[in-house]
């Protein structure tokens, strides 16, 4: 299209000169003296042949503007086409973000009813349990000998020991903390949250630290990573305080370490196990053997017995065949004259 717009100016002057050239031709030869028909004739050829040649070069002009609207009508669609996909993709783009404003809506709810957060953080804790651990190596809402229901029990052998799980933990403060608008808020959200852990970590420490029932350790599961990040950035001396009264605070993430390693605890236990029940049986298989060698020894020795009572036997046996061929031998006197 701009083409076109570009090759219109040009072929304007081009016209307007051939037709000034064609008059200033006819005005020359009309006044040249006695040859006013020859030049009209020759004018006339000239005009012919000037207005073949003007028709074809506005045919070829014709022609590659036809071209270049073609091409640029093409590439237009194209252009088109390549928008629409853009479009295409944007507009998928904004429904995964509003997809994902309406999950963060949600998600934000959740953490914001205590009851929906409580069987949120449950939820994540226990698909985490069944993904990492065996089905026999944990329990689930389990009950202590002082009748407190812990979240999670996962049963470790000792030492360790069975250690306990909490999945709740007072967020009201943390998220207080973060939204404060002043210095103010900010400090008073501070001195509440700290309040807030040191009054949980006791809790927990109380209810799910029983010696000779559990470990000396329990775990306090936080579902949020920013909020283990902040504990520990903002509140390590209540972090420290808590491991030092066997209460450990874990995140999603770090959850995911230690039950890696009690798996593989759980692993090495059952190893040692089978191979302890390997070595009992090799033992008994030992003890038959030894046992299966003084069957042989017996059957030996009284195999040689046999053998020397067969020899006693053969040899008595040709005594009596020799005593007998010597009775046989023997005759009789009455016998003897009677042959006679």
């Amino acid at each position: 299209m701009r083409l076109a717009e570009s090759l219109l100016p040009l072929l304007v002057p081009i016209a307007a000169a051939l037709a000034g050239a064609l008059l200033a031709a006819a005005l020359m030869l009309a006044t040249r003296p006695g040859r006013g028909t020859d030049g009209m004739a020759l004018l006339a050829d000239r005009m012919e042949a000037l207005a073949t040649r003007l028709d074809g070069a506005v045919a070829t002009q014709n022609e590659r503007l036809s071209r270049a609207l073609a091409d640029n009508a093409d590439r237009a669609q194209e252009g088109a086409r390549r928008i629409h996909e853009r479009l295409a993709v944007i507009d998928a783009a904004r429904s995964n973000l509003e997809s994902l404003g309406a999950q963060v809506t949600s998600l934000a709810g959740i953490l914001g009813n205590k009851q929906a957060r409580g069987a949120f953080g449950e939820v994540a804790l226990r698909d985490m349990l069944a993904d990492r651990l065996p089905a026999a190596a944990w329990t689930w809402q389990h009950t202590l000998s002082t009748g407190v229901r812990c979240d999670a029990l996962i049963r470790l052998p000792d030492p360790p020991g069975p250690i306990a799980i909490d999945s709740k933990f007072p967020l009201e403060a943390w998220r207080g903390w973060r939204e404060a608008a002043d210095e103010a808020s900010r400090a008073s959200a501070q001195r509440r949250l700290a309040i807030d852990i040191r009054r949980h970590v006791d809790d927990v420490a109380t209810k799910y630290i029983r010696p000779g029932e559990t470990a000396d350790g329990a775990l306090i599961f936080l579902p949020s990573e920013a909020l283990h990040a902040d504990l520990a950035a903002h509140h390590p001396a209540l972090v420290a305080e808590a491991a030092r009264r066997g209460v450990y605070l874990v995140s999603p993430g770090t959850l995911w370490a230690v039950l890696g390693t009690m798996r593989a605890l759980l692993r090495d236990v059952r190893l040692r196990a089978e191979a302890q029940a390997l070595r009992g049986e090799l033992a008994r298989l030992a003890e038959e053997a030894e046992r299966l060698e003084r069957r042989v020894g017996n059957l030996k020795r009284h195999f040689a017995e046999a053998q020397t009572d067969i020899h006693q036997i053969e040899i008595t046996t040709q005594r009596v065949l020799a005593a007998a061929a010597r009775i046989a031998a023997v005759e009789p006197d009455g016998v003897r004259e009677a042959a006679e």
